[in-house]
């Protein structure tokens, strides 16, 4: 039987049924050049048109947003400005029984805090009441907030809420400290995430999102284009250092290693959890940002390569996008 193409796959991932998904951007990139790369159209809805997707559309990460907020807090790590070992400094957890979670148990998203991670029912998911409900203006307050079910570093529970509570505190360390004006808030975040991360990793399209206090919503919403989500994975594939011009280091050394150590396993995935990245045993040393409806930058050091794909996949079709990726890896 003759062996697929890597076209062929695309072409075969790019038509698949609308029940299956919809593949909005392709990109595959080794050694900082692009070895494939395909576009899509996202289908008309009640609130915007047709649109065919170009290398410049900037399109949504859902929770690969959680491996951008892993990045954050390497870089403060390497400022010596947090230390993930220690009691994470959320105020609110100060004489309580949360007052001993470190950052780097809400990075293994083993807090032991209560968390409904459903995109589905509203009426058991605190994911969609944060952040959709209003129920407050600070999204990792909210999280703070809910109660401890487990003795922090005990039992893995996958939680949007635990990566806002993360980036609630960088938020704080950023500027100048716990509340403020949320303007102010936002401006702070805003040029340290542009100019210690996106920028100096070439990453020019990318627009984070902020909930009300001002705090960028590091569980879910980073807007950029496959290219640049893909020289983010880059950044990763290269230990925090990149390619482009002298090849500054962004990240501290080992950080790369920090997110693809294993700390859990998922069973209703399969799949393996580091620190806000996932693992894919099938691909040893592999790992991987995952987001909503089939978004993925895997990163793949053994073949130097970096697969992204961003659509629109229903979980029930999820492990059939993996196939076709895996494919893919396999053929680039």
């Amino acid at each position: 039987m003759t062996k697929p193409t890597a076209n062929e796959v695309l072409d075969q991932l790019f038509t698949r049924s609308p029940d299956e998904g919809t593949s909005l951007a392709f990109v595959a990139v080794r050694g900082g050049e692009v070895l494939a790369q395909r576009y899509g159209t996202r289908p008309a809805n009640d609130f915007e048109p047709e649109q065919q997707i170009t290398a410049s559309t900037r399109l949504t990460s859902w929770s690969m947003a959680k491996s951008i907020t892993h990045a954050a807090v390497g870089i403060l790590v390497g400022d010596g400005r947090v230390d993930v070992d220690a009691p994470a400094p959320v105020p609110e957890w100060a004489g309580t029984d949360k007052e001993g979670i470190t950052l780097l148990q809400l990075l293994e998203m083993r807090s032991g805090l209560r968390f409904e991670e459903d995109y589905v029912d509203g009426e058991t998911s605190h994911c969609i009441e944060m952040l959709f409900g209003g129920t407050d203006s600070s999204f990792g307050h909210y999280a703070a907030m809910l109660p401890l079910d487990h003795d922090p570093g005990t039992a893995f529970n996958y939680s949007s809420g635990t990566t806002n509570i993360v980036a609630r505190i960088i938020g704080d360390i950023v500027s100048g400290g716990p509340g403020g004006d949320p303007e102010q808030r936002r401006r702070g975040v805003g040029d340290f995430l542009r100019t210690r991360l996106f920028e100096p990793a070439g990453m020019t399209s990318a627009e984070p999102r902020y909930d009300d206090a001002g705090d960028v919503v590091g569980s879910s919403y980073i807007y950029a284009s496959a290219r640049d989500f893909a020289r983010f994975g880059e950044l990763y594939l290269h230990d925090g250092v990149t390619e482009r011009g002298a090849g500054e280091r962004i990240l501290p050394a080992g950080w790369s290693e920090h997110a693809r150590t294993k700390t859990a396993h998922d069973p209703d995935s399969g799949l393996d959890y580091g620190r806000h990245f996932w693992l894919w045993p099938a691909f040893p040393g592999s790992f991987a940002c995952h987001g909503y409806e089939g978004q993925f930058i895997v990163v793949l050091p053994d073949r130097g390569l970096v697969l992204v794909h961003l659509g629109k996949t229903d979980i029930a079709h999820s492990r059939g996008l993996q196939m076709y990726l895996a494919r893919l890896a396999e053929l680039l």
